[in-house]
């Protein structure tokens, strides 16, 4: 996590995945929180309609389990961008990077492990569709399928 130079500005960044077919491609998920900025969030990257949709279900699921939704701006970045992005298998990856942006997570494993998973309103996982093979080293594009 970096505080992108400004005071109080704080960058979360997490690794997933997006099914392109039967491939699983590597997707960086950033979340920038800016307090003092309207409240409001902003999900850029191509994120289709299921993604889109998302940021409400990942609002709902961090008030149910008992955290707080930032009161600020928050802009998501699924990057790469020319990637579609069409599962709702981002909320895990998004509602942990506005967590740890806010400042309300800290974790060193981010840099280390990749995180799918989409969440119920309650805030409990839901499976997604594929499955990736894990291994001592991170995963080749082969190690994933759809």
């Amino acid at each position: 996590m970096d505080n992108g130079g400004e005071r109080g500005v704080m960058l979360a960044k997490l690794k997933t995945f997006s099914l392109l077919g039967i491939e699983a491609l590597p997707v960086e998920v950033e979340v920038d929180v800016s307090p003092g900025a309207l409240p409001k969030t902003v999900l850029v990257g191509l994120p289709e309609a299921a993604v889109k949709e998302s940021t409400h279900r990942v609002e709902r699921a961090i008030v149910n389990s008992g955290f707080m939704r930032p009161q600020d701006r928050i802009v998501i970045n699924l990057a790469p961008a020319e990637l579609p992005k069409q599962a709702a298998s981002f909320d895990l990856p998004i509602s942990l990077g506005m967590l740890a942006g806010s400042g309300q997570l800290q974790s060193e494993l981010f840099d280390k492990y990749a995180v799918v998973g989409e969440l119920a309103l309650e805030g409990n996982t839901r499976p997604v569709r594929g499955r990736c093979r894990w291994r001592s080293r991170p995963p080749s594009r082969r190690a994933c399928a759809g």
